[in-house]
């Protein structure tokens, strides 16, 4: 499979984020997270850009989202997996983001309006699965819900600081962690808050 990383660059350097923005679209263009409202934020395009290359993603992946929120890193997601199944709890960003994602012209990807601390099972199973809110420790839904060879990108720790996770799972089902970075995402709510 070719290495899609200078794809992925190009595109979200092109991307205008103000358009997955409702207010202080004047700071779209700063590399900081920006509030959406309803306690949530729109990451930096930089950490986006490291989450979507750590998830290694293919042509063919199927993804699960964990956290639509804007639409925003759903979208890089969806130009370059096959199919990507994104959850949202909060109904008005549920709504936002399908509305501008439909008008940006995505039709690969399924949305469902829950909450994703224990993922989207009927689905299952994913080879890719980002979660884009912390938990206190890795959800054992989402490791079963992730495909053998598959790649899930994950903050997990306290509410003050948590370690952004890469977990893989090889053919055989066994887990292997890495720490990408140190983060500070809003809690996952749900079975796993913090």
């Amino acid at each position: 499979m070719p290495n899609l990383d200078h794809e992925i660059k190009t595109y979200l350097r092109q991307m205008d984020r103000s358009f997955y923005m409702d207010e202080l679209k004047e700071f779209a263009s700063y590399d900081e997270p920006i509030p959406i409202g309803h306690e949530q934020t729109i990451s930096q395009p930089s950490l986006v850009l490291d989450m979507t290359l750590a998830l290694d993603l293919q042509r063919d992946s199927k993804v699960l989202e964990i956290g639509t929120g804007s639409g925003f890193q759903t979208a890089v997601l969806a130009a370059f997996a096959e199919t990507v199944y994104t959850i949202e709890r909060i109904e008005a960003l549920h709504s936002r983001a399908k509305e501008r994602l439909h008008e940006a012209g995505f039709s690969n990807i399924h949305f469902k309006l829950d909450d994703g601390s224990v993922g989207w099972p009927e689905n299952a199973t994913y080879d890719r699965i980002m979660v884009t809110a912390a938990a206190v420790e890795v959800p054992a839904e989402l490791l079963e819900q992730l495909a053998p060879n598959g790649k899930m990108v994950i903050p997990v720790g306290t509410s003050f600081l948590q370690e952004l996770l890469l977990i893989t799972k090889d053919a055989k089902g066994n887990i292997q962690k890495e720490v990408i970075d140190q983060v500070r995402f809003v809690p996952l709510k749900g079975k796993y808050e913090y």
